[in-house]
């Protein structure tokens, strides 16, 4: 394909393609990107259009058409698929691993923090107010004391995370 012919057919492709992407329910980029391409595999197995510009209009909307019907077909998912939670052997050992090392950080933390980010990390969902009833702090200190205590592990866990 010859530069010249792009030049000559861009300005008339995006026109083309904002026209049809609408109803198309395609962006019109994507139109563009497809007509170049069926030009490009034209050009290489039978040459260059005879009339490129009709045959470009022709192409713009076979590809308008064709995103119709595929998109009439395609439905989306009623709901997040779900994760089939079938990982792997590494993938365990790896979140594992990660559990195992956090949790040795969390226990160098000084002060009340182990007990605070082991309620943070609690299965049970620990609200705050249990938190601080649990740890005998007053529920309006727990904000400040939390971030704190997070700081703190942000910067054990800062070597070993670059360390890997």
């Amino acid at each position: 394909m010859t530069h010249d012919l792009v030049t000559a057919l861009r300005p008339l492709l995006t026109a083309e393609a904002s026209a049809e992407a609408y109803a198309a329910g395609a962006e019109p980029g994507d139109l563009e990107q497809a007509v170049w391409l069926r030009l490009l595999e034209r050009v290489d197995a039978e040459g260059p259009p005879p009339d490129p510009h009709q045959w470009l209009r022709r192409a713009v909307r076979s590809e308008a058409r064709r995103t119709r019907r595929t998109s009439r077909l395609e439905r989306p998912y009623g709901v997040e698929p779900a994760d089939d939670g079938d990982r792997g052997p590494e993938q365990l050992a790896l979140a594992a691993a990660r559990g195992r090392a956090l949790r040795a950080a969390v226990r160098r933390l000084p002060g009340r923090c182990p007990r605070l980010v082991e309620a943070l990390l609690s299965p049970e969902d620990l609200t705050y107010r249990e938190i601080a009833g649990e740890l005998g702090i007053s529920q309006g200190s727990l904000g400040p004391e939390r971030s704190r205590c997070l700081g703190c592990l942000r910067r054990l866990l800062t070597p070993e995370v670059a360390a890997r």
